[in-house]
């Protein structure tokens, strides 16, 4: 742990928005020369980008795990603190946030940095306020500067995700929970970009772009966004203040989540945290509000340790050393590291040990086993792949063999999948990455290395444009942020085939009063969709509905599945409310997107037309409805105009036989009147049987096909041979009943009582029907046949109707008779 050549060290702490790495940039390029530690890549990538725009690129380089761009005469070197060339002597270094030296599983490295990275002519250390008695502890000659906030953090409540405000971070803290706020918001609010420690720098920047911009108003990220990165965030929503740490799930503690909401407000604007949750483990408590606000964090009592220059002569001097307790009172030895549990199990093998010899080829072993994890394996799938690396480095030339590294980044270099997909091969090709940018584990390094890097930036191309597909509706985004403005000054357009846009975005189809969101519109935003069509479609919708009020009559139509057809649009349906008959006119729901006055002015003008229509198509229905009406019709007419209406205006006389006794003579005249027949077997209104008013009675009752028109007789199972559509069946042929009823007045005629007779042929013979029929209609009329001799003409003898069976009279023997009995007073 002894300390480089001293020179003038400062730290710089305070709260995050206080411009300490905006103050290490500017200082580092003062200097001829300088090194920059980050604890990320994307943090690393971003300054690098700044300096080289002042710099230049052929002065500059950027040296992580997965990427190194080093020119030959560069001065000035950004690199995440893992990947800082400690050998190499510059005029100025920086540490930024110090302070992780406390975080189990990556202190040890921020502490070894602040041990033992020096420059030759100035030093900062960067970090938190809550560092200081660390820095005092451990670099005594350092000078402290405190950073006060240039902006005010507060709390800004728990808000639901519908409910934040536009320019906020969500923060979530596994890849699954980020996508999952992601969905919502994209439903809720349009979209929104991602941003994670996983994704690559120009995944990262792609998104956080499309933020800057303003193409959505939320960014969804992990608490990568705490360390540094610069974005233009107002409010700062935690949607959990939980995170597995690696080893458990545990509540942050407040120094981080005062490191994720510092990202809320840039400079001199202030900025707002909250959760998306008021109450439960998830909501901040009163006593971490205030020490977020008010900046004041528990105080660092100790940091990770683990020796940063270990024993290279042995393969156990390495792991001793690695394992060497601390001996400073403020440090602590570092958990074990993923890079040491798989030195480890390499160890544990005899052929590793066996070449493992020498300080060179500890060092290479070692240098192996600081592959990083990547793709987060675990221990023992990553120290098999470490494992077959380092078998390559350590016999002939030394280098991985060029095939299998060809073969490998060949099964990456794919764009299909989903984001998952995309993300999981993007992390598979860092692992290759790392190993092109080592500059003696392959034979030609320049070369894949620029491969490796083409293939993530093909990846990470794809990945944006996976992960703004699933995420971003730019559609919705723009709707949302005209809800509330002038429906009237909102360019909306309604094609002649329907389509409605908005500036070029397509809504959806507007078919009549119908609005049908756009087909690539996904279910869960359809809603928001339709009301803002709608919303804004209010007025060509009322225009259409005065139209539809002030219709003629050629504009509309009957059409099929009993349908109201303004043109070729159904407007209404007929359903059958009271009778099947007469059914009642009920508008399409697509009309519910009127007013109400409109929607009863339109109701009022099908209703009229419908009316009109049957008194014209039908008119003993239309009397007959007007008849059930009438108090002057008296009851037992009403009754039995109800009962025709419900059969559609054609009944069995049996069927009715209590209802037409109960008629006295003037009621049976005015059933006459409406146009009724009441016959020996139906009750019928000859008009019906007409070809016209018989087709638009079969579409008022949907009863498909009908006979042939002027048929007087059909085949037993031809169309229309059924009392329906006015057709009596008699065996294998069905008689129109108004024929019936004259084939039944002509017997009548002939017959003297009850004394037998012959019916004249030559009628049933020219409405065609068979001997058989004429039996079975002459039996049904009441007639019985009379045996004669061989060759005699049939002849008949009148026996009468069967009476309609009378129902049995109610027993006396119960309770109900008894009371029956009482109330009638018979008791």
């Amino acid at each position: 742990m002894t300390q480089a050549r001293r020179s003038p060290v400062t730290a710089v702490l305070g709260p995050t928005n206080t411009g300490k790495t905006h103050l290490a940039v500017e200082r580092m390029c003062g200097h001829a020369s300088g090194m920059i530690g980050f604890p990320l890549r994307l943090l690393a990538r971003e300054v690098y980008d700044r300096v080289v725009a002042m710099k230049g690129e052929s002065q500059v380089a950027l040296i992580t795990g997965e990427e190194k761009i080093c020119p030959p005469n560069a001065r000035w070197f950004l690199c995440t603190a893992e990947s800082m060339p400690l050998e190499r002597e510059t005029a100025f270094v920086a540490i930024d946030e110090a302070q992780l030296g406390a975080s189990p599983e990556r202190g040890h490295v921020f502490t070894d940095r602040l041990l033992r990275a020096r420059g030759r002519e100035e030093t900062m250390i960067l970090g938190s306020e809550a560092l200081r008695p660390m820095v005092e502890a451990l670099v005594p000659d350092a000078e402290i500067i405190g950073r006060p906030r240039f902006s005010t953090l507060s709390y800004g409540g728990a808000r639901k995700l519908s409910r934040l405000p536009r320019r906020s971070a969500i923060v979530a803290f596994s890849a699954e929970e980020v996508y999952a706020v992601a969905e919502a918001l994209r439903r809720l609010r349009g979209g929104a970009a991602v941003v994670m420690g996983a994704l690559s720098p120009r995944t990262r920047n792609a998104q956080v772009e499309m933020f800057q911009a303003g193409e959505v108003d939320y960014l969804v990220a992990t608490d990568a966004i705490g360390m540094g990165l610069n974005m233009d965030v107002a409010h700062v929503a935690f949607a959990s203040l939980r995170k597995f740490d690696g080893k458990r799930q545990r509540r942050l503690t407040i120094a981080e989540m005062a490191q994720i909401a510092g990202r809320a407000g840039r400079h001199q604007r202030d900025g707002t945290f909250g959760a998306l949750h008021e109450d439960g483990p998830n909501a901040f408590t009163p006593e971490e509000v205030l020490a977020i606000e008010s900046h004041r964090m528990p105080r660092i009592e100790k940091l990770f340790w683990r020796e940063g220059a270990p024993d290279l002569s042995s393969v156990d001097a390495l792991i001793a050393s690695l394992e060497a307790k601390p001996t400073h009172d403020v440090l602590r030895a570092a958990p074990e590291a993923v890079d040491l549990a798989v030195l480890k199990r390499l160890a544990d093998q005899d052929w590793v040990r066996d070449r493992a010899e020498g300080k060179a080829a500890v060092a290479r072993l070692w240098a192996a086993c600081g592959l990083p994890d990547f793709r987060k394996l675990g221990a023992d799938p990553h120290a098999r792949f470490v494992g077959r690396v380092y078998g390559h480095l350590s016999e002939g030339r030394g280098h991985v063999p060029h095939q299998w590294f060809a073969d490998e980044i060949a099964r990456l270099d794919r764009t299909d999948g989903d984001v998952e997909t995309l993300a999981g091969r993007i992390s598979a090709a860092r692992s290759w990455a790392y190993i092109a940018h080592r500059a003696d584990w392959l034979e030609d390094p320049n070369h894949w290395a620029e491969r490796t890097r083409a293939i993530e930036e093909k990846l990470s191309d794809a990945l944006h444009a996976s992960l703004t597909q699933r995420f971003v509706d730019k559609r919705t985004t723009m709707l949302l942020r005209e809800i509330g403005a002038d429906a009237d000054a909102l360019p909306v357009t309604i094609a002649a085939d329907g389509e409605v846009t908005i500036e070029e975005h397509s809504l959806g189809t507007l078919d009549g009063f119908r609005f049908s969101v756009a087909g690539d519109a996904r279910a869960a935003d359809k809603r928001m969709l339709l009301a803002a069509a709608e919303k804004r479609l209010a007025s060509e919708l009322r225009r259409r509905g005065r139209a539809l009020a002030d219709a003629e009559d050629s504009d509309l139509s009957l059409g099929g599945d009993s349908a109201i057809l303004w043109g070729e649009l159904p407007v209404a349906h007929l359903v059958s409310e009271r009778n099947a008959a007469l059914p009642a006119v009920r508008l399409d729901r697509a009309l519910d997107v009127l007013d109400g006055a409109l929607r009863g002015d339109v109701q009022a003008r099908l209703d009229r037309w419908f009316a009109e229509r049957v008194a014209n198509a039908v008119p003993p229905l239309a009397r007959l409805g007007e008849a059930t009406r009438d108090p002057a019709a008296g009851a037992p007419l009403r009754a039995l105009a109800n009962a025709l209406l419900d059969a559609g205006g054609m009944l069995p006389r049996r069927a009715a036989a209590e209802l037409i006794e109960a008629l006295d003579p003037p009621a049976r005249k005015a059933l006459r009147k409406l146009g009724f027949t009441i016959g020996t077997l139906d009750i019928y209104a000859p008009a019906l049987l007409k070809p016209a008013a018989a087709q638009f009675r079969r579409e008022l009752l949907g009863l498909g096909d009908g006979p042939v028109e002027g048929a007087s007789v059909l085949p037993r199972n031809a169309p229309g041979a059924g009392l329906a559509h006015g057709f009596r069946p008699l065996g294998q042929q069905a008689v129109r009943v108004d024929l019936v009823e004259k084939i039944a007045r002509a017997a009548h005629d002939s017959r003297k009582g009850r004394a037998p007779f012959t019916p004249d042929p030559a009628l049933a013979t020219s409405i065609g029907l068979t001997p058989d029929t004429l039996s079975r209609l002459m039996a049904q009329l009441g007639f019985r046949a009379i045996r004669g001799k061989e060759g005699e003409p049939q002849r008949w003898a009148w026996k009468g109707l069967t009476p309609k069976p009378k129902a049995p009279p109610p027993p006396r023997d119960n309770a109900f008779a008894a009371l029956a009995d009482l109330v009638s007073g018979n008791g």
